[in-house]
Parts: C-alpha cells; sequence; structure tokens
C-alpha cells in the first residue's frame, strides 16, 4: 500500500493512506490547501512523499 505526506522547506507531514487524506490536511503544516471545487493548491516548495507500508 502506498502512503502520502507532503514536505515544506521547515515541515514534514504525517504518513496518510490516501493521497486525498494527505492533501486535505496539507493547510496543518503550510504545504497548500483545497479550493472550492476541491483541487488541491500546493504552496511553492512543497514536494509529496511516497512510500511503501510494509503489509502486517
Amino acid at each position: 500500500m502506498t502512503q502520502y505526506r507532503f514536505l515544506t522547506p521547515k515541515r514534514r507531514g504525517k504518513w496518510y493512506d490516501s493521497l486525498r487524506e494527505a492533501q486535505a490536511r496539507a493547510n496543518a503544516i503550510g504545504a497548500g490547501f483545497l479550493d472550492g471545487t476541491g483541487t488541491f493548491i500546493p504552496y511553492r516548495g512543497t514536494i509529496l512523499e511516497m512510500r511503501e507500508k510494509e503489509p502486517a
């Protein structure tokens, strides 16, 4: 399973199991926001990081 998080020059977000959830919570670390139509708008310098989660 792929996990996602956003990085800014000064902060790192938590890992989330869906891209949509990571996008919805990106505002908490200043990585971006969802506009009125639900489209993710990243701030300059934001990086999306992905990893494969080990099966339990």
